[in-house]
């Protein structure tokens, strides 16, 4: 542990401790999701399962609300809702990550650890930080203790990327696969094109660019936070394209977050199929995804970057959060997310309709309808289409559309200032914050179905 290491814990931890009261005081304080003790957060970060424990790191700016230099922060769980929060493992401390410990993964290989992430170095000049200013190094840090990292090194930099890119190479997930251990990297080129790089490595550190993918036509400038795993027999590449052209129902967000499949070897020769968001609510993106023995689950970032619309947190000096864990499935040519099981509980009850304010609700019988959640969200659905909309709380958010099938099933997962909404076990979704009145109350039904609904429990957070 080198001096500012030293130095930037104990700042962070009087962070914590000066700023933890006020925030808990927050009426729009969450129940059962994972946020940021105060600060900043935004994307998951080396999600695994290490012997009992589950990790959860993200983003974190700990001194500021709105951003600020990153490091990763840590929750651990045994059973995903009691959760244990421990110092940040990763802080802004080397050489190569000066300037914020960006995003990452965690490969796991006998009980250790070993978190690869970007390090954001900003040289002082005259630059544009894009083509030329920036430093995105990728580095390797090794936690045995699922505590602290016991080393931090620095295994590529600019120089060491394909030709032809800009300083924007960044968010390494790493996984084992067929006796090698293969790397993927989002990037944008000089050409503005976002592509995924592909890296192979037969010891964890040195790393050869083996295969580039990317779709025939430009989309988008930037790909960022990639993930590359097989589910259920189907590979399929995650990315987050910045710069795709918005429609009415499709990348109505600033970003985008989404997946193509993969057909053939993503080694070499390869086909992607067509694209697919994942989500079409107004926060969800960089999600990421871990195999937990037979299951892959995913959780992601409840927020969006460079939004037009606030989060009203801010005000206590926090802000963002992550999604609930879900499992992913491939089916029918789609992938599916749905709630982990876990979740289930928290339930409480069940109880009256009327009573609701932080609750998981199940509707089913309910092909065309809508409902009115504590007099603030209106989801309505008919003839192939889902709207998402706010008579008041949604601090600047207006409405999302979704195409979908018949409506069979739904799932609601409210907590104090967030919607996640499972379409037909997670054919889509769709995320959300919002600020409904602290006092207001109830779920109206606009149409037929029928209703179960659950009181949720709060996770339970050791600090």
């Amino acid at each position: 542990m080198n001096a500012l290491h030293r130095d930037l814990a104990r700042l962070v931890a009087e962070a914590e401790r000066q700023g933890l009261a006020r925030a808990e005081q927050d009426p729009y304080r969450l129940r059962f999701h994972l946020m940021p003790p105060v600060g900043w957060m935004n994307d998951p970060n080396g999600l695994c399962r290490c012997g009992d424990w589950y990790h959860v790191f993200y983003q974190y700016g700990p001194f500021d609300s709105t951003g600020g230099v990153k490091h990763w922060g840590h929750y651990r769980s045994r059973d995903l809702v009691q959760w244990e929060q421990l110092p940040p493992l990763l802080y802004p401390d080397q050489t190569w990550d000066l300037h914020g410990v960006y995003s990452g993964s965690a490969l796991v290989e006998d009980g250790v650890m070993y978190l690869y992430y970007t390090g954001n170095v900003k040289h002082p000049g005259d630059f544009d930080y894009v083509t030329e200013g920036r430093g995105h190094n990728t580095a390797l840090a090794v936690c045995r203790d699922g505590v602290t990292a016991q080393s931090n090194e620095l295994l590529l930099e600019n120089r060491d990327y394909p030709a032809g890119l800009t300083c924007h190479v960044r968010d390494p997930k790493v996984f084992a696969y067929d006796g090698a251990y293969y790397m993927v990297q989002g990037a944008r080129t000089l050409e503005n094109r976002g592509e995924l790089l592909v890296f192979e490595s037969r010891d964890k550190r040195h790393w050869t660019h083996i295969n580039t993918i990317t779709t025939p036509d430009a989309f988008g400038y930037m790909w960022e936070c990639p993930d590359l795993f097989e589910l259920n027999g189907q590979w399929v590449a995650v990315c987050s394209p910045q710069g795709v052209e918005h429609g009415r129902d499709t990348f109505q967000n600033v970003y985008s977050c989404g997946y193509f499949p993969l057909d053939g070897d993503f080694r070499s020769a390869y086909t992607l199929g067509a694209y697919r968001e994942m989500d079409t609510g107004f926060d969800f993106y960089a999600p990421q995804t871990f195999l937990d023995g037979e299951r892959r689950l995913l959780i992601g970032w409840m927020g969006m970057p460079d939004a037009p619309y606030e989060n009203l947190t801010v005000a206590y000096g926090w802000q963002h959060a992550m999604t609930v864990p879900c499992r992913c499935d491939w089916q029918n040519g789609r992938m599916l997310r749905y709630p982990a099981a876990e979740l289930q509980t928290l339930r409480r009850g069940p109880v009256e309709a009327g009573d609701a304010a932080v609750f998981d609700l199940e509707l089913t019988d309910c092909a065309k309808g809508g409902l009115v959640i504590r007099d603030s969200a209106v989801l309505e659905w008919g003839q192939g289409e889902m709207t998402l909309s706010f008579t008041g709380g949604g601090a600047g958010r207006t409405v999302r559309h979704a195409k979908v099938g018949e409506v069979c099933a739904l799932r609601i997962l409210a907590d104090t200032s967030s919607l996640e909404i499972f379409v037909n076990h997670g054919e889509s979704v769709l995320t959300t914050r919002y600020y409904p009145r602290p006092d207001a109350r109830g779920v109206r039904l606009t149409g037929k179905g029928e209703v179960r609904l659950w009181e949720m429990g709060s996770l339970t957070i050791k600090r």
